[in-house]
């Protein structure tokens, strides 16, 4: 079989490592790719949102199966677009897809359908958001850019000047574009957060392995909100018991809502929950794997990648189909310093060799005039470690870590603390 990914990422190098393990596949194409991704796919320089070109590509080449997993892509519908000359796909299409591309399609449609979530206020000009904010006087406040935003799109403000100021961004000065154009103003949750992704064909819903995301910048969770500096996987505060809670209360209700809508969703659904003392919420819908989520989830999958992938296109997805190891796995970002703000690439990056059961996803990453592999992103790499327990994934982690240094780089030191201490 010859396969498409499409994306550039770390997440999508976790995709095609997985995928690497299928001996049916004889070709692996990259969707740009990047240098990391080089050694185990043919990376083709075009654009991931270049939708024109990618099917222009898909019929010169002809895959018998595409991957689509950023979420740009999906929200401009480059499954669609391979479908109808077609490349059968996963991922979801383009009316399933606004379940992340608008925030206000994801909050209507939980309100419609009981699905527990913060409270929220829906606002199209910035005057009556600032009244609503000084009306309620409510701190902190969570402010969210309608749109896709390169997950920065989220502000929590903590007072009225934050609020102000956020406000401003998103819909005077524009900094995430259109999607700021509308804003949803939300309660303010507290809990810990949980990550989980599901494998779903719009009829049965399989669970991956839980996770925990860190996406504050700086250690003690400090900082602006970034991509996510680092993950770990199970999450210890993800029990038994409210694992059947969000299957009952969030995740069939989801996909069932979905297909009363007239979107059914086939692909990655990802659910970013709050464990409230009131029970587990919704924070957001994801309409694909997460990053870095995807990075200690997939490596303990020990099923086969592209069969789950075919029966989700293909309706025909058993639970059976899924099984994860019960290891832990840990994710440590290196970003370049400065990130998700300002910051300075094109610095060489130094590799030896990594410990056992760890390896390394890159991302931004480029070669220079000479081949070599140096910095081209914010977060540069992740690198994942799996252990029999999470003490040990994080603690292999942190030592692959000293194995890739390149200058100008920042990691947190604090990933998996806190499971660490709740598994005390």
């Amino acid at each position: 079989m010859k396969v498409l990914v499409i994306g550039g990422g770390g997440r999508e190098h976790a995709i095609i490592q997985k995928l690497k393990e299928n001996a049916r596949i004889t070709e692996l194409f990259a969707l740009p790719g990047n240098y990391g991704m080089a050694d185990a796919a043919q990376c083709v320089n075009i654009a991931a949102t270049d939708i024109e070109g990618i099917t222009q590509w898909a019929r010169q080449n002809n895959p018998d199966f595409a991957v689509v997993t950023p979420d740009d892509p999906l929200a401009l519908g480059c499954v669609d677009a391979l479908e109808a000359i077609g490349i059968p796909c996963f991922g979801p299409n383009k009316a399933a897809a606004q379940i992340e591309a608008s925030k206000v399609f994801a909050k209507n449609l939980m309100k419609k359908y009981h699905i527990p979530t913060a409270d929220y206020a829906v606002f199209e000009d910035v005057e009556s958001a600032k009244e609503y904010i000084r009306a309620n006087k409510r701190y902190p406040v969570v402010i969210k850019a309608d749109g896709l935003a390169l997950g920065k799109g989220v502000s929590i403000a903590c007072d009225e000047a934050q609020a102000m100021d956020a406000l401003h961004a998103a819909m005077e000065q524009k900094v995430f574009g259109e999607s700021g154009a509308r804003v949803v103003i939300e309660e303010y949750l507290e809990g810990p957060e949980v990550s989980v992704l599901a494998f779903t064909d719009s009829k049965t819903l399989v669970p991956m392995v839980s996770s925990m995301d860190h996406k504050r910048a700086l250690d003690g969770d400090e900082g602006p909100n970034t991509g996510g500096m680092g993950t770990v996987a199970p999450n210890p505060y993800y029990t038994p018991q409210a694992a059947q809670r969000c299957m009952e209360e969030i995740f069939l209700p989801t996909m069932k809502a979905m297909n009363l809508e007239g979107c059914p969703f086939k692909g990655c659904l990802y659910f970013g929950l709050m464990l409230t003392k009131d029970g587990p919420k919704v924070i957001e819908y994801n309409c694909r794997f997460g990053d870095p989520e995807t990075q200690v989830v997939l490596p303990l999958l020990e099923s086969d990648l592209l069969d789950i992938f075919m029966a989700v296109r293909n309706e025909t997805l058993r639970e059976d189909m899924v099984r994860f190891s019960d290891k832990s796995a840990c994710c440590v970002v290196k970003a370049s310093a400065g990130y998700p703000k300002k910051y300075e690439s094109g610095f060489p990056i130094h590799a030896s060799r990594l410990p056992a059961n760890c390896a390394v996803f890159y991302a931004g990453v480029k070669a220079d005039e000479s081949g070599a592999a140096v910095t081209a992103g914010g977060r540069v790499l992740g690198i994942t470690a799996i252990g029999e327990d999470l003490k040990a994934a994080v603690q292999s982690a942190y030592q692959a870590a000293e194995c890739i240094r390149f200058e100008n780089e920042y990691m947190r030191t604090d990933i998996g603390k806190k499971a660490l201490e709740v598994l005390k």
